[in-house]
Order: C-alpha cells, then structure tokens, then sequence
C-alpha cells in the first residue's frame, strides 16, 4: 500500500495575494494546486494555442510575479513563494 508525503499533506500557510484566487487557507500543497486549476479553468486563462501556458489575469499577475504569462511548471515553483 503507498504512503501519502506528509510534507506534501501538510496544510500550508497561504499569502494574501494567493488567497484571492484559491480561497482562505491553511490548505495543502495539493489542494492549492486544484484550487488553482479551478480557477484558471473558470476564467479560461490558458493559452489556446498552447494549453501549458498560463496567460494570468490580475489576480494571477500579483502571485506570478508580475509576468503576463507562464507555463504550468513554472506556475508550480511561483505559487510555492506564496506558501509557508
């Protein structure tokens, strides 16, 4: 039977600017991604000609660090400065 990353589990602080787009915390790296997902799909924020690319919208541009647009690897890695 597989065990579960309990650092992965583990509920995380989250930053102001990424409250607004995935909701008050603590929540788990993971839920924080979903959230996210849901939020990108809900306001079609992804690139149409190529789906890996995330083109942000205010909201998105304050945890991106101001860029207009990311991939989804990078996405992962910005969103992480926004956890604690």
């Amino acid at each position: 039977m597989a065990t579960t990353n309990s650092a992965f589990m583990k509920p995380m602080t989250i930053s102001e600017e990424l409250a607004e787009v995935v909701g008050k915390g603590p929540m788990p790296r993971s839920e924080v991604v979903k959230a996210l997902w849901v939020y990108i799909k809900k306001h079609d924020l992804q690139d149409p000609k190529n789906k890996r690319n995330i083109v942000a919208d205010d909201k998105l541009k304050a945890v991106f660090g101001g860029k207009d647009v990311v991939n989804m690897f990078e996405m992962t890695k910005l969103v992480s400065k926004h956890l604690s």
